[in-house]
C-alpha cells in the first residue's frame, strides 16, 4: 500500500513530465508519415468498419441479443479493448524506451507506465466521445448510466498498470517477455466477448472460466453502461472477483519490480 501511496505522491508532482513525454511518444510513433498522429485514430477506425462488414455483412449477424445493433454492440465492446491492448504492450516495453530515465537516480521509473497509458488514453477518449455520437446517431441517447464509464476506465488504467508493471520489470531481463505479450493480446481478443456474443457458447463451464479473464468485466462493463443500463454494483460478485483479481496483479507486479529494479540501469 505504502509503495502505491508513493506512486499516487509521485504522480501528482510528476504530472507535467509525464503528460509531456506521452504526448511527445504519441507523436513520435507516427513520424515522418504524412497524416501524422491522424493515423492512431484512423487505424482502429477502419478496424471498427472491418469487423461490422465481416461479421454483419459477411457472416450476417444481425442484431445483438439484446435487440441492439451489431455495429452498436460492436463498438461499446472493442473501444475498451482497443486501449487496453494498446497500452498493456506499449507499457510493457517502456523501461526500454525511456532507458536514459531509468538511469536517473533521482526519477521514480515506476511512473513510466502511466507514460504509454496516458499515450494511448489519448485515442481511447477519442473513441469513447465516438461512442456516445454513434448510439446517438442510432436514436440511443445519453442516461445517466452511461457516466460509469469513468469507473470503468478506472478500471482499465488500474488493470493495465498492474500487468505492465510486472512484464515491463520481466521485459528487462528477458526480452521474450514482449513477444509473450503480444500472443497473449491475441489470444485474449478472441477469448472475450469482444466480437461474438457471450449467448453463443453453449457450455456454461466454458463461459465461467472465460469469465475469468478481468478484461471480460471490462468489456461487458462498457456495454452494460452504454446499451443494458445495469450498474457495476448489480454485478457484485463479478466486481468483487475483478478488484481481487487486479489486487494480485499488483501485488506481484509490485513484488517483482521491487526485487529487479537496482539492477535496471546495469542491464539497459
Amino acid at each position: 500500500m505504502r509503495f502505491l501511496i508513493g506512486i499516487g505522491k509521485e504522480l501528482f508532482r510528476s504530472r507535467r513530465l509525464v503528460f509531456d513525454l506521452a504526448r511527445d511518444d504519441f507523436k513520435l510513433r507516427f513520424a515522418g508519415s504524412g497524416l501524422g498522429a491522424v493515423w492512431g485514430f484512423v487505424q482502429p477506425f477502419v478496424t471498427i468498419l472491418l469487423y461490422w462488414f465481416v461479421f454483419q455483412v459477411g457472416f450476417r449477424s444481425g442484431n445483438a441479443g439484446n435487440g441492439m445493433p451489431y455495429i452498436l454492440w460492436l463498438i461499446a465492446g472493442i473501444v475498451p479493448w482497443f486501449f487496453f491492448s494498446e497500452a498493456w504492450n506499449g507499457a510493457s516495453n517502456c523501461m526500454y524506451e525511456y532507458s536514459f530515465l531509468v538511469k536517473k537516480i533521482v526519477f521514480r521509473i515506476e511512473i513510466l507506465p502511466f507514460v504509454k497509458i496516458l499515450s494511448a488514453l489519448f485515442v481511447h477518449l477519442f473513441f469513447i466521445g465516438l461512442t456516445f455520437v454513434v448510439f446517438a446517431l442510432y436514436g440511443h441517447y445519453f442516461k445517466a448510466c452511461q457516466l460509469q464509464i469513468l469507473y470503468y476506465l478506472f478500471c482499465e488504467i488500474v488493470l493495465v498498470y498492474a500487468v505492465s508493471l510486472l512484464c515491463s520489470s520481466l521485459a528487462v531481463f528477458v526480452r521474450d517477455v514482449l513477444q509473450l505479450t503480444g500472443i497473449f493480446t491475441q489470444i485474449f481478443f478472441w477469448m472475450i466477448p469482444v466480437v461474438w456474443a457471450p449467448e453463443n457458447i453453449q457450455s456454461g463451464t466454458v463461459l465461467f472460466l472465460l469469465k475469468l479473464n478481468p478484461i471480460y468485466y471490462l468489456v461487458e462493463g462498457f456495454r452494460d453502461s452504454m446499451m443494458d443500463q445495469v450498474w457495476f454494483w448489480e454485478k457484485p460478485l463479478h466486481t468483487l472477483y475483478y478488484w481481487l483479481s487486479v489486487a494480485v496483479l499488483t501485488a506481484a507486479g509490485v513484488w517483482v519490480y521491487q526485487r529487479l529494479n537496482r539492477y535496471f540501469a546495469d542491464l539497459l
